[in-house]
Parts: C-alpha cells; sequence; structure tokens
C-alpha cells in the first residue's frame, strides 16, 4: 500500500529570489483580503445570538440561549467554546467576535496557500502564484463573513489547518508525529459545523491510505479523531435532548428541496461567473497531472478536498440552501480551491493562471449580485448590505448599533413598561404584557440577536421561527419560501397559553387574541408529546432525566405539531425520520 515518495527540503531547491516571490504573494494576498474584509466589518444579528450563549455560559446558566431551557440555538459548539475563552479578555464581546472571525479567517488562508505550496514542492516546483487563493480574494461573500459573528472564520482555519497537516502527513509517513496531530484535528469537523464531518471523513480515509501503520495504530488514530466529537454527541444528547442542533430541527435540516438549493447554488456561481475560474484551474491542474506525473499520493492528497467539496455542495443544495448570499457554499468552495490555492509557474501554465488573474480583477471590482444595492429581508439577500440598510449604521457591530432598527425601539419600550414578569407579545396595535405565573419575563420577537443582548439574561426570547424556541422548532412547516424560515410558530398565541396567568393585559383590557385560541394552546401543551418535549428541556438536569433525554433524543427531533393550536390540541403530533 505504500510507494516512496522523496521531499526536497525547500531550502537546498528553491532559489532565494523564488522563494522571495512566494512570500510575497502570499503577505500580499493576506494583506489585501485583511483590508477587504475589515472594510466589510460588522456583526450579524445571528452571530450576536452565539454571543448570548456565551455570556450564559459566564453566568453559570449553561450553553443555552435561555437560562432554564436547555435549548442549542448555535449551529458550532467549537465556535461557541472559542468565544467562551477568548471573550474573557477585556474587551467588548461584540468585538472580540468580530477580529477573533478575521484573525481565524487570515490563518485559514495562510494555511490552506502553504498546505499547497508543500503538495507541489515534492514535485520539484518551486515557483509559485496564488491561483485559488486570487478566487477567494475576489469574492464578496468571503468578504462579509470573515467578521459576521458567524463560524465561517473558524471553517476557514480548520479547513486549511487540516490541509496543512494532511498534506505534511502525507509525505512524511514515517514521522508518526505527524499523523497523530492530524488526526486529532481532522476529527472536529463536526464540532465546527455538523456538516463537516463530511470533510473529517475524507480526510481520516486518506490518513489511513498514506500513513497506514496497522490496525492497532489506526485504532488509536481513530480514538484521537473521534473522543471529542463522541463525548460532546453523547453531552448534546443528554443535555438538549436531541441528536442535532435545534437550529437543524427549526430549518428542517432532514428534507429535501432541490429547486430551492439549486437557485440557492446559481445566486453565488451565476453573478461572479464563478465557472469561468474554475474551468482555469481544473485545466491548470489537468496540465500539471500530464506533465509533471506527481504520482498516487499527490493524487490521493488531491481527491481529498475535491470529494468532500462536491458532497458539502451537494448537502446544501439538497437542503435548499440558505437566505443569507452565498454563505452556506463558502465552506465547499474554500475546500474545492485547497489544492490550487497556490499553483507551479511554468510555461504550460501561466496562461490559465493569468485568466485566473483576469477574472479576479474583474469580479473583485465590477461583478455583483442584482440586489447588491436594493437589501431586502427576501428570499435570499445581501445580509450585510440589509443589515447596514436597516439600521443605518455603516458597521453594526455592537449590540446597540441594532437599537433602532425597525420594531427594535417598540420591543424595548414593552420590555422597560412591564410591571414585573409578564409575557409581552406583538398585537396589531403594538406590544401589550400580560402576568405571568413564571418567574421571568418573556418575549417573542421575529430577529432575536440583538434583543438577546439588549435584556438581561433571565429573560426569555422565544423567536417565531424556532431556533431558541423548543416549541417554535417543532412545529409544522409553513411555505414561506425563505430557507431558514421554515417555521413560524404564532409566538403571541402559544406564549400565552404557555406562561400567561390570565386573559387580561397588565391594564386591565381583555386579550387581543381569542380566548379560545389560547385555551386551545394550553390543551396542546398537556398533549404527552408536547409535554415531554417541554420537560426534555426545563426539567431539572438529573442523572435520570439525562438518560431519558438521551434515549429519546433519536426520536424527539422528529416531533412536529400543528402551529394550529386548535388542531394541535387534538394530540395528533407526527413523528418524522
Amino acid at each position: 500500500m505504500h510507494s516512496s515518495a522523496t521531499v526536497v527540503p525547500i531550502e537546498e531547491d528553491t532559489p532565494p529570489d523564488y522563494r522571495w516571490w512566494a512570500a510575497v504573494g502570499t503577505v500580499l494576498v493576506l494583506v489585501l483580503f485583511a483590508i477587504f474584509a475589515w472594510r466589510q466589518r460588522w456583526m450579524s444579528d445571528d452571530g450576536l445570538i452565539v454571543l448570548r450563549t456565551v455570556r450564559q455560559l459566564w453566568e453559570g446558566n449553561g450553553p443555552v440561549f435561555n437560562a432554564g431551557e436547555r435549548v442549542e440555538a448555535n449551529t458550532s459548539p467549537l465556535w461557541t467554546a472559542v468565544l467562551a475563552v477568548v471573550g474573557l479578555l477585556p474587551f467588548r464581546l461584540e468585538w472580540i467576535s468580530v477580529v477573533t472571525g478575521l484573525v481565524f479567517a487570515l490563518a485559514g488562508l495562510f494555511l490552506a496557500m502553504d498546505g499547497a505550496r508543500r503538495l507541489y514542492r515534492p514535485a520539484g516546483f518551486t515557483l509559485m502564484a496564488p491561483a485559488g487563493a486570487l478566487i477567494v480574494l475576489a469574492l464578496p461573500p468571503f468578504h462579509d463573513f470573515a467578521t459576521s459573528g458567524l463560524e465561517t472564520g473558524l471553517i476557514s482555519l480548520w479547513l486549511g489547518g487540516c490541509w496543512w497537516l494532511l498534506v505534511r502527513a502525507g509525505y512524511d509517513r514515517d514521522n508518526l508525529l505527524r499523523v497523530w496531530p492530524a488526526a486529532l484535528i481532522v476529527g472536529l469537523g463536526p464540532l465546527v459545523r455538523p456538516d463537516l464531518a463530511l470533510f473529517s471523513a475524507a480526510a481520516f480515509g486518506a490518513l489511513l491510505v498514506l500513513c497506514w501503520r496497522g490496525w492497532k495504530t489506526t485504532g488509536g488514530w481513530l480514538l484521537a479523531a473521534g473522543a471529542l466529537p463522541v463525548v460532546y454527541q453523547v453531552f448534546r444528547m443528554g443535555y438538549y435532548g436531541l441528536v442535532t442542533p435545534n437550529t437543524a430541527v427549526a430549518k428542517e435540516a432532514s428534507a429535501a428541496q432541490w429547486d430551492r438549493g439549486w437557485t440557492y447554488f446559481l445566486d453565488l456561481t451565476s453573478p461572479y461567473a464563478l465557472w469561468v475560474p474554475v474551468l482555469l484551474v481544473t485545466l491548470t491542474l489537468g496540465l500539471f497531472g500530464r506533465v509533471a506525473k506527481p504520482g498516487r499520493r499527490f493524487a490521493v492528497l488531491v481527491s481529498v478536498p475535491v470529494l468532500a467539496a462536491a458532497g458539502l455542495a451537494l448537502y446544501v443544495t439538497r437542503v435548499g440552501g440558505d437566505f443569507m448570499h452565498g454563505r452556506m457554499l463558502l465552506p465547499a468552495l474554500f475546500c474545492l480551491l485547497l489544492p490550487v490555492m497556490v499553483f507551479p509557474v511554468t510555461r504550460w501554465t501561466v496562461s490559465p493562471l493569468i485568466g485566473v488573474l483576469a477574472w479576479a480583477v474583474v469580479a473583485g471590482t465590477s461583478l455583483r449580485v442584482p440586489y447588491f444595492n436594493h437589501p431586502a429581508a427576501t428570499a435570499i439577500t445581501d445580509e450585510r448590505g440589509y443589515w447596514t440598510w436597516a439600521t443605518g449604521v455603516d458597521h453594526p457591530v455592537l449590540a446597540e448599533d441594532y437599537a433602532a432598527y425597525p420594531g427594535m425601539p417598540a420591543q424595548l419600550q414593552a420590555f422597560r413598561e412591564a410591571r414585573g414578569p409578564e409575557v409581552l407579545v406583538r398585537t396589531g396595535s403594538g406590544w401589550r404584557g400580560y402576568p405571568t405565573f413564571r418567574p421571568h419575563t418573556t418575549i417573542a420577537p421575529d430577529s432575536m440577536g440583538a434583543l438577546g443582548l439588549l435584556v438581561p439574561l433571565d429573560v426569555w426570547i422565544h423567536d417565531e421561527y424556532g431556533l431558541a424556541s423548543v416549541l417554535g422548532a417543532h412545529s409544522s412547516v409553513v411555505n414561506s419560501g425563505r430557507s431558514g424560515h421554515e417555521k413560524r410558530l404564532p409566538p403571541s398565541v402559544w406564549d400565552l397559553g404557555d406562561s400567561a396567568s390570565g386573559g387580561l393585559d397588565r391594564t386591565g383590557q381583555a386579550s387581543a387574541f381569542s380566548p379560545s385560541q389560547i385555551e386551545a394552546a394550553r390543551d396542546a401543551l398537556r398533549c404527552p408529546q408536547l409535554a415531554e418535549l417541554l420537560e426534555s428541556v426545563r426539567a431539572p438536569l438529573t442523572f435520570d432525566r439525562f438518560m431519558t433525554n438521551l434515549t429519546g433524543s433519536f426520536t424527539r427531533g422528529g416531533i412536529r405539531f400543528d402551529r394550529d393550536p386548535v388542531q394541535a390540541r387534538k394530540c395528533i403530533s407526527t413523528v418524522t425520520s
């Protein structure tokens, strides 16, 4: 199963001027990317969701969005953990998230470029030029999401780090000190994002092919790769009561929505004519393989990101994509470009490399999505453009920057006017407060990230899309036409049924909602499946509760009930696969 490969030290076969050219090219790409990303610095509302979870951790309430409800509102456990540690620095948490994301994105791009350089070094090629890195540099979504507060920067760092470690281990199979850390880091994929398990599987398989040392050693590598993900998965199932993050349930991540996903795929590839540079780098790689005949190890290493990218893109397309332009396809594209982040400059490759450079200049300066200057919360949107427009702030980073967002002042005013714990719901005439038998205020907003940082941590926030609401996540699907917004539970009626102590608001006026609807919601919440669903996240976490959550997690995620309380009170819940 083994083939020999001679690693030529760069100090011996690379002329000094070539080393300087490679270094200058790398630094120039990184500096330009840092400038472009910093010019677009911002914090998304979804990124602020993560920060509330971090604050709850610091307060001893656990990795939750609402204290007292064990709901996993974040998709990336590792990003949450990173911010919980780095956030201890004496700076605003929002800025720490923004800067950390950018630093991670830059580090990931550097490791990806250096990994590609190491890929071609044994073949004797020394003069390298950025290729795939120019594609990353030219595309606006990479700039936007480097500082969005989301896990995109961490994904770039992890993918680039895995690639760098994999190339080093693949070309030096006898050095086990290189294989063990590669196995450990490769295994973290599901903790970065669950779908990145596809890359973890492909990379670990390549490690076995390239560095096989027998079953005993393989077992050790598998333990190194799988220990942390398995421990966290057991924790997730017992603590939250689900196999997946709650966001996967809310967004129906197991459902096939090919038409919507294909539209999302074209929304990234068509406006930037992305097929042009992809074809050019593919041609370049093909020419290299034909002329240099680099061998089996090279082929195995290149196959990892290519196959993983295809799997990631296929998955995102299947689930219907996302509502943020380009965001969910960035990991697949970054992954695809790993083998060609930099490329040898030869007489055979110089023409396609010049073509990539020409495309990068045109794409980076001129090509934009049709709705670039018309941000709106529609099917797919320029998320950064929308929030800068909605907040009136060029670089919305702090939660206070969102305080003037349409609808936010009214929510905050309703909270300030509350007479103790209340259920705050939105009606046709504005926000109204209802007495509650619970020791905390409950509010049912639309967007919840900024609000979560602008109100105390003991306030329960139940968004109608179900990201932080167990009821919203498990409600029936609505045809919203927007990925990530598959649920729209009428939160007013359900939160009144769940928490209100009467039918009158704080002023003594009759409820703005039908008493029969509220009573139907109360009846529905007594149905066995819904009652157990709420118990799984609200009951004290004893050992018995943990084990009940764990064993029931395999089916609990599939529970769906009708969003209409009149229908839901019939206790006819369904369990999907």
